[in-house]
């Protein structure tokens, strides 16, 4: 029997799927194949609509070696799991001849642990564990979490937290849950056979595709101990955000709470002495923490510093100890030791990186208000490290809707660690880009529209004439406004401004789960929904619903970021320009991502206002445009109202 064709194999899938084919579908999944019969890799830019997951999931099930996709969501995760991949399988079935199998992979704290369940958590205080159910009173959110937690244990078959519902606070599920650090081992654990976690490595053994999250592809690459199964073929889809979450996964963070946490939970397992030591260090830095003002260390305080190498070496002391101590009265000492590692094996680690000092990693304090100071540590880029972990020995294609910015893929492939497209040398991972376009015509179907007259936003104060702006905008359009601000400050400024000058229903974020707002806001087209970075990336509204898009301002990155600024400033000390390099494209991203909320169906209209008068004046503003999508652009304020009233009148019209 001849071997299918991918266009034959892509037909069945589609219509599986009950949708039909599309031309930059057909073209992504072309592109797909080649780079994965070539060895090399690929950038694709896949619009809204393009049906981007079968794009590469019948190329990829076409190969037959193993495939891992990666994706940032949980909901893509989940929409991979539950919908595409077994209806896929199913059709791809009779013409392949074989019926590959898929599994998803999670990190190890996203399964329930059976010996926390069963044994108790290790308690700080006093020795052995304790049975945190007796704990909690079973009268309380916590306790009612616990019990549901125990009986859903016993019919779960994946133990996966996501597969709860409804879910359970951070507090609940730690108490059931370990790190991969914290767990005995399945061969020392009196649960190993019936472990969760490890039935879910030993299903990604033998799947022909395993899907799992960006950050176990981070610590896969960056821990240097294998995380997933090996693999020929490695998709990275939401490819925008690899970068963040890498760069999340490699950062470090020590707090005086983390401190004081691992000397109680290794007091008991070594002696005084040892134990001593570890308190002095953290009293030391629990010091100079209460007097940390928030920013980049350029370098080290003399006074942090000693406290950094007390605080690393006592930990040191401590994890050489703790092998060798066993006291009697500890109940199932092998669950409270390793705790105890793991906590002080975590302050250890980053007081020594800082402590040690890296040109290549960025530190700073940042304050909260609910928990205080903390010392951070970031690597000041990540592009040499996916560089060599990521793009050898294995084919990569890596995509989204928005990989594209000024007009070409050389920004996002220098973040990835990438030459410029089409240089070669050795040790120069070749790659491709494209964009497959989208199935929506957007010059018809939206405006751009740049309130050019307005005055140029100010890092504070008030600003008067973009809420006089914004509220004629969400007059015009009835309702129907998605609000995206660059601060959850400004944000709440709109909309109790809003509240007091419109009669619709303002929606803010914080005042409700995400996913209920999104619902509230998709039910009422008279709704406006307003909030912060989550909204730029996180809404699907089709329909007329969400008609206008609204940006307050460019969003920039916060010229006191310290990892950003940081990064910045390497650009320019290499001759490059920071600039553009690092702000104008972390802005142009979420641009781009922003702008994708209003066009989500082939029957959508409507009008993204960027009320920010740099996009259509400053140099940078044609590099901002060009990473959109091509909607019709106008700075005209009168010819923009007059079409949101047209829009609004025509949803009117249908009822809608």
């Amino acid at each position: 029997m001849t071997k299918p064709s991918l266009p034959e194999l892509l037909h069945a899938a589609v219509t599986a799927v009950g949708g039909t084919e599309r031309p930059g579908q057909v073209a992504m999944t072309e592109a797909v194949a080649g780079a994965i019969d070539d060895n090399s890799h690929l950038l694709v830019q896949a619009g809204t609509g393009t049906g981007k997951s079968l794009g590469y999931l019948v190329p990829a099930l076409a190969h037959g070696e193993r495939v891992v996709v990666a994706t940032a969501t949980l909901a893509l995760q989940r929409q991979l799991v539950e919908r595409d991949l077994p209806r896929t399988v199913e059709a791809l079935h009779p013409l392949l001849r074989r019926r590959p199998e898929f599994a998803m992979l999670k990190g190890r704290s996203n399964y329930l642990c059976l010996h926390r369940l069963h044994e108790g958590v290790p308690q700080e205080e006093e020795d052995g564990l304790f049975d945190q159910f007796e704990a909690a009173a079973p009268t309380s959110k916590l306790g009612q979490d616990l019990l549901r937690m125990r009986d859903w244990a016993d019919e779960t078959e994946t133990g996966d937290r996501d597969d709860l519902t409804p879910g359970v606070s951070d507090r609940a599920w730690g108490q059931v849950s370990v790190s991969s650090r914290e767990c005995l081992g399945a061969s020392k654990c009196a649960y190993g056979a019936e472990c969760f976690a490890e039935a879910a490595r030993e299903r990604a053994k033998l799947a022909d595709v395993v899907v799992t999250n960006h950050a176990l592809l981070a610590i896969d690459a960056i821990e240097g101990a294998p995380v997933l199964p090996q693999h020929e073929v490695l998709i990275v889809d939401e490819a925008h955000e690899l970068v963040s979450r890498v760069t999340g996964v490699a950062t470090g963070e020590l707090s005086p709470g983390q401190v004081n946490r691992a000397v109680r939970r290794a007091a008991k397992l070594v002696n005084e002495k040892t134990a001593d030591a570890l308190q002095t260090a953290a009293e030391s830095f629990e010091r100079i923490m209460e007097l940390a003002l928030p920013g980049r260390l350029v370098e080290i305080p003399e006074d942090l510093g000693y406290a950094l190498m007390a605080l690393r070496d006592a930990a040191r002391n401590v994890i050489s100890a703790i092998g060798s101590t066993r006291d009697k009265s500890v109940q199932d000492e092998d669950a409270v030791r390793k705790q105890a590692l793991a906590a002080v094996e975590s302050v250890h680690g980053v007081a020594e990186r800082i402590a040690n000092g890296s040109e290549y990693d960025v530190v700073w304090f940042e304050r909260h208000d609910r928990y205080g100071a903390s010392l951070r540590v970031a690597p000041l880029s990540v592009s040499g490290l996916l560089r060599e972990k990521l793009f050898s020995e294995r084919s990569v294609v890596l995509t989204s809707a928005t990989l594209k910015l000024g007009g070409d893929f050389n920004g996002v492939g220098a973040s990835l660690g990438l030459s410029p497209e089409g240089t070669e040398g050795e040790d120069v991972p070749v790659w491709k880009g494209l964009d497959v376009g989208s199935p929506f015509d957007y010059p018809k179907q939206g405006i751009l529209y740049v309130a050019r007259q307005l005055a140029t936003p100010g890092r504070e104060g008030s600003r008067g004439d973009m809420m006089d702006e914004l509220s004629e905008l969400v007059e015009a359009a009835g309702g129907r406004t998605l609000g995206l601000f660059s601060s959850m400050r400004a944000a709440k400024a709109a909309a109790e401004e809003l509240r007091g000058r419109l009669d619709m229903p303002i929606l803010l974020q914080g005042e409700e789960t995400l996913g209920e707002l999104i619902k509230n806001f998709a039910a009422d087209p008279k709704t406006c929904l307003f909030g912060t970075l989550s909204l730029w990336q996180g809404v699907d509204v089709p329909g007329p619903s969400c008609q206008l898009v609204v940006m307050d301002r460019i969003p920039f990155p916060r010229p006191d970021d310290p990892l950003m600024s940081a990064r910045q400033k390497a650009v320019e000390e290499a001759g490059g320009n920071g600039f553009m390099a690092v702000a104008a494209t972390h802005a142009a991203l979420l641009m781009a991502q922003g702008a994708g909320r209003l066009v989500r169906a082939s029957g959508d209209r409507g009008v993204v206002a960027v009320l920010d008068p740099r996009l259509a004046n400053a140099r940078y503003g044609s590099y901002l445009r060009a990473s959109l999508p091509d909607f019709w652009y106008t700075t005209d304020r009168n010819q923009v109202r007059r079409s949101l009233s047209a829009i609004n009148a025509a949803a009117e019209a249908e009822g809608k």
